[in-house]
């Protein structure tokens, strides 16, 4: 599943790409994805104009003008493509050399190409919200993002008081902060080196402190070096994201820590049926 990095530079890709076009048509192939489309989504979107792209956390929210707003959220396997007589830009997590020929569920028309949404396992969906209540009420639901000011150290002393959870499945939470998963948690948790196993009763103001500061350098490296391609995700430039060649425990398994100094070898576990990297010295 892709997470904020690889989300913000799908965003990032939509805005060169749609920003200020108008949908001309929309061809729905399959309406069962996570939530069904609904029967007038084709009709709802028509002739609608692209004023904006955000990303908030793990969605990407279209701005289509006059407080009308469609939220997408990529799950598990969503892909964005945008086909040409010359290649394809994948504008998504996974990427394959060809545009897949099955699961392509959304097609999206503007005037000199279409945007193409597949989703083999269909976890992604759409959702239509009628006015910025709507959008706003939405997001109620899910915690700060890592790179927002509210997640600080007193929302998170807050957030552990009473708990007993692990740290690992304490930040993959999205109630209690957005936008993290796997991977990224797995990396946090090694550079402010904080066993994920940990009780988050046992937590530090330092342990707290380190989580909060490196949460914000690994996410802003992650985007700054266009996500991390697990099977070659691809930009609209082309370029594929290199963060994965930055990691310092995740996939690393038997490897030797990168930390300075540390003699320590990196350890898979499974917390939650997640694959979690440890380095056996340096984590505690």
């Amino acid at each position: 599943m892709p997470e904020l990095p690889e989300v913000e530079v799908v965003t990032r890709s939509l805005k060169k790409t749609i920003k200020n076009l108008k949908i001309i048509k929309i061809t729905v192939n399959n309406r069962n994805l996570r939530f069904k489309l609904p029967r007038n989504f084709e009709n709802i979107l028509k002739n609608k104009i692209v004023k904006n792209i955000k990303r908030k956390s793990k969605y990407i929210v279209l701005d289509l003008g006059s407080h009308f707003y469609v939220i997408l959220h990529l799950g598990m396997s969503g892909t964005l493509h945008i086909p040409s007589k010359k290649s394809i830009t994948n504008l998504s997590f996974y990427n394959n050399p060809t545009l897949p020929k099955k699961h392509n569920h959304v097609i999206i028309y503007f005037d000199k190409f279409k945007l193409i949404y597949n989703d083999p396992r269909r976890f992604g969906y759409f959702k239509i919200l009628n006015n910025k209540y709507e959008l706003d009420n939405y997001f109620t639901r899910i915690g700060p993002e890592a790179l927002d000011k509210d997640f600080n150290l007193i929302y998170l002393k807050k957030m552990i008081k009473n708990k007993k959870k692990n740290i690992k499945n304490f930040l993959l939470d999205q109630k209690i902060v957005s936008g993290l998963g796997n991977i990224y948690v797995n990396e946090i948790l090694h550079k402010s080196q904080i066993l994920p196993m940990k009780s988050v009763s046992k937590l530090s103001l330092n342990d707290l402190t380190k989580i909060i500061k490196y949460s914000r350098i690994i996410l802003i490296n992650a985007i700054k070096f266009g996500g991390s391609s697990i099977k070659d995700f691809k930009g609209v430039s082309g370029g594929g994201g290199s963060f994965q060649t930055k990691f310092n425990v995740y996939d690393r398994e038997n490897q030797k820590c990168t930390k300075s100094k540390c003699k320590g070898i990196i350890r898979k576990r499974y917390i939650s049926n997640r694959s979690t990297f440890i380095c056996n010295i340096c984590q505690t």
